[in-house]
């Protein structure tokens, strides 16, 4: 494994004051102002600072800051959490100095960049990780633009507000026209400690989940099923050990949704002028949370998710995606920005007004759904019949801040099984030989929808018939992507996971238990199908390579790097193995990924 330590060097005080942060210093006193001009004329505006390339220093502390009112200690970037703006240029060489002044290692992972395999920022896998008290520098070449983030890779560090985000100028102009924009970083927020989430979510996987079934809903089912058929749906949920309410792991409980930073009674605004068109860059910067977001009264246009530009009313951003929305408000009022969490245990919010102090109507939230069917893979062909033995595949915590140094004493206990309940039989023509990746099987050709997929639907707790919503379906690509050849082979792999015991894994393994890397030969082009046997949903994160999301979209297929795969859908991408090297492959949730749900993928 390559590695990037000797990059490293003791503090110095020159990086201290470029830092800022160590001497206790916002951004504003280092003269830096919230709104940037870029090189097309557009001013952006966001909360917590700019920091302009090509070259960019970031100090990393704990530091006391308030939330929501209240005293809180999150780690911060230059004096901000979550961190400051940081603009690059497409065609720049970066370089990105990273001091770290906290008590523990940490790292910086630039999410969706496509850079060397030493500059990815996981500790472990790419690199060693930033000491205390060292600065490490990011070298690469920026070859892309757009909007994406930046967040810590080390432990559970990304829940205490270690991220930001991160935008691209293109090098050319881009295809769609604007006079301002602002970037909205939607976070979730706990005063607990990380580490005691995480215990509770393995004490029980309901702790957090305060929207369980009553009386009151059993009465009414009765009323519009019968009692037959709600005693069963009842039975069947309480042999399986699990709860139709399972939508989220942490919910509004503990979790405070925060927008740049701000709660919702902050009423953080985003400035507008009639007449204008406004382009939102919306990232989901959260630890484990799916947001659902709209603007009542305003039609957003979604011009960059890897798509062409599609009218919408709301969209669901799952955990790491990001979505450019351009809007155009014509009256001189106030709009509210809405991101309603997915379990509707609360919202993150904000206003897109003319002038600071205007306020607009919050929605009223929308009732939590209940999972269906299709939370049990049934179209994908379980047995209904052995639903009461079923079993996930087990797996345990692992410490992600040193992948190659994890404690496995806690894990020796944990039986692994085979998803006794689950039968794939049914699974759109899966062979042993496609799922080890090894054969060519019967292959679809390149760029349709995979059976099984479920790209025509947003998820569980949308009204398609209430407003109209993005869905997968709709993404395509500006331009067809360069490599046309289809796929030499397919790569198929399970989601996997036991709610009661909070263990996620790939193909019922976790981290800990794999004995080595999966293999991308370089260059090929290759199809990932992932199949959630979970009822979850998971965001599936590769670095390094983008993923083509085979949505029927033909030539112009969608290129992403996070892929939300819904409880019992099969997705599938395809990918040029073009990233040599040792690339982290996971699911975004947070404690999902530090359960188990993370694989390396070698490309040599």
């Amino acid at each position: 494994m390559a590695s990037s330590k000797a990059a490293a060097f003791p503090l110095s005080r020159r990086q201290i004051l470029q830092g800022g942060a160590a001497l206790g210093l916002s951004t504003a006193a280092l003269g830096l102002q919230p709104t940037w001009a870029n090189p097309w004329g557009q001013s952006t505006a966001y909360p917590k600072g700019v920091e302009e390339g090509p070259e960019v220093a970031l100090a990393i502390r704990r530091e006391s800051l308030p939330i929501d009112g209240r005293a809180a200690r999150p780690i911060s970037i230059n004096g901000t959490s979550p961190g400051p703006l940081i603009r690059l240029k497409e065609g720049q060489d970066a370089v990105l100095k990273v001091t770290n002044l906290l008590e523990e290692p940490t790292s910086i992972h630039w999410h969706g960049l496509i850079l060397p395999a030493a500059m990815d920022g996981v500790p472990g896998i790419s690199f060693a990780g930033i000491e205390p008290g060292e600065t490490f520098t990011y070298r690469f070449p920026v070859r892309q633009n757009g909007t994406y983030w930046y967040h810590s890779h080390s432990g559970l560090q990304e829940q205490l507000g270690h991220a930001g985000p991160l935008i691209i100028d293109a090098a050319e102009r881009e295809p769609f026209r604007y006079d301002r924009e602002h970037v909205l970083l939607l976070t979730d927020w706990t005063f607990e400690d990380p580490a005691r989430v995480f215990r509770h979510l393995k004490i029980g996987e309901g702790y957090y989940n305060f929207q369980e079934r009553t009386i009151a809903d059993f009465l009414a089912d009765v009323r519009a099923d019968g009692f037959a058929d709600t005693a069963r749906r009842r039975a069947m949920w309480a042999r399986m050990r699990m709860s139709s309410r399972d939508i989220a792991d942490v919910t509004g409980s503990t979790y405070t949704y925060l927008l740049n930073g701000h709660a919702p009674g902050e009423n953080w605004t985003a400035l507008f002028n009639p007449g204008e068109r406004v382009r939102l860059r919306v990232i989901n910067g959260s630890a484990m949370s799916y947001f659902d977001v709209r603007i009542p009264g305003l039609k957003m246009t979604v011009v960059a998710a890897d798509g062409q530009p599609v009218p919408v009313d709301e969209f669901r951003i799952g955990v790491a995606e990001t979505y450019d929305v351009l809007v155009a408000p014509e009256a001189d009022t106030a709009y509210t920005l809405f991101a309603e969490a997915m379990d509707r245990s609360g919202y993150a919010r904000g206003t897109l007004a003319p002038r600071e102090g205007m306020t607009a109507a919050i929605p009223e939230p929308r009732r939590i759904a209940d999972r269906g069917m299709e939370a049990m893979g049934a179209h994908g062909g379980m047995d209904h019949s052995s639903m009461g033995d079923m079993e996930h595949s087990a797996m345990a915590g692992m410490d992600h801040s040193d992948m190659r140094g994890m404690d496995d004493s806690t894990m020796g206990d944990m039986e692994h099984s085979a998803m006794a309940g689950m039968d794939h039989s049914n699974m759109a023509g899966m062979d042993e030989a496609s799922s080890s990746g090894e054969g060519e099987g019967a292959m679809l050709p390149a760029g349709a929808a995979q059976p099984g997929s479920q790209y025509d639907q947003a998820g569980i707790g949308i009204d398609p018939d209430e407003r109209r919503v993005l869905v997968y379906r709709d993404l395509k690509a500006f331009t067809p992507w360069p490599d046309r050849r289809p796929p030499g082979r397919e790569l198929e792999l399970h989601l996997t996971g036991n709610m009661e015991r909070y263990m996620w894994s790939f193909d019922g393994k976790k981290f800990s238990e794999v004995s080595g890397p999966i293999h991308f030969h370089k260059d090929e082009r290759l199809r990932l199908i992932l199949v959630n046997d979970t009822m979850m949903e998971h965001p599936i994160h590769l670095h390094g390579m983008w993923m083509e999301l085979e949505n029927g979209a033909g030539e112009l297929i969608p290129r992403k790097h996070t892929l939300n795969v819904k409880p019992g859908e099969r997705v599938s991408a395809l990918i040029t193995a073009d990233a040599e090297g040792s690339w982290a492959f996971h699911c975004h949730l947070l404690y999902h990924m530090d359960a188990g749900m993370f694989r390396v993928v070698k490309v040599s």
